[in-house]
């Protein structure tokens, strides 16, 4: 049976990419936040994962405002890394494992959920920048990946309650899946950030807080705030915490804090990073 060695959160700020493009790790302004890291990395290279089921949102490479689902499940051979005019350089194309994509897809399906299939799929910054801070020194991405997308863009949103359930589904799924591979669950995004209108800029430490002490303990706390509370709680865009619910959906019904690390601001945007494990 494969196993789920844990799970990892992170924010993917699109400046974090240029940040270490230009070697700033070191900078005042950043260095709080890289100093997060060491400690993921360490914890990686102890569990070894060789395949990763990822919660992002899609920032318009594969989808827009004119078609956007709810949940979408990339099910390709293989993810490449496109240019969303950021100025990032294009990272290393992501290796799919189609079997399982598609063992999950049928599950959800079973389960009452709707999910898109991918046979293609571009990724973004929502990725390819947690990877990067994973593994910098990697040739080549040492694990498959299973890549699930959720709506935090265009209303109506699923509510932190389903997003739960999705994920709480995927683990359902794992746990039937004949192999015996080392999973790694990834949520990216956050915390707390708002980019435009009249709150651009705002950060909520305490929702933060609260997020970062429910995640590993009780979960469902995070379900009990309506999607619009939320937003008005984390920020039009600091709904992206609806992949790091799905992801501990996804790690399992009991889990350990690791690691975490928070730094405000960098981007406008509440960064933090969290390692959970089974537990």
């Amino acid at each position: 049976m494969a196993e789920i060695v844990g799970a990892y959160f992170t924010s993917h700020v699109p400046a974090i990419g240029g940040a270490i493009a230009r070697g700033d790790q070191g900078d005042p302004y950043w260095k709080p936040f890289f100093d997060g890291f060491p400690k993921v990395r360490e914890w990686l290279n102890e569990v070894k994962p060789d395949v990763a089921i990822t919660f992002s949102n899609d920032h318009g490479l594969n989808f827009f405002l004119d078609k956007m689902p709810t949940f979408a499940v990339g099910a390709a051979e293989q993810y490449t890394n496109a240019d969303e005019g950021w100025g990032l350089p294009t990272y290393k194309p992501m290796q799919g494992f189609p079997e399982l994509s598609w063992h999950i897809i049928n599950n959800l399906v079973e389960d009452e959920f709707d999910p898109v299939s991918c046979q293609e799929m571009l990724v973004d910054h929502a990725l390819s920048i947690p990877f990067e801070l994973a593994w910098p020194d990697a040739d080549a991405w040492p694990v498959r990946v299973v890549p699930i997308g959720i709506n935090t863009v265009q209303h109506p949103l699923p509510s932190a309650k389903r997003c739960l359930a999705l994920g709480r589904s995927v683990h359902k799924a794992v746990t039937s899946w004949q192999g015996n591979e080392r999973i790694v669950v990834i949520g990216t995004g956050g915390l707390s950030h708002q980019l435009d209108g009249e709150r651009a800029g705002f950060i909520n430490k305490d929702y933060d807080a609260f997020c970062m002490d429910s995640l590993a303990s009780d979960p469902d706390a995070m379900t009990r705030d309506s999607i619009h509370e939320i937003v008005r709680l984390a920020g039009t865009q600091g709904v992206e915490i609806l992949n790091w619910i799905a992801a501990r959906g996804a790690l399992g019904p009991a889990a350990r804090e690791i690691h975490r690390n928070y730094h405000i601001p960098i981007s406008n945007t509440a960064a933090a990073t969290m390692v959970l494990e089974a537990a």
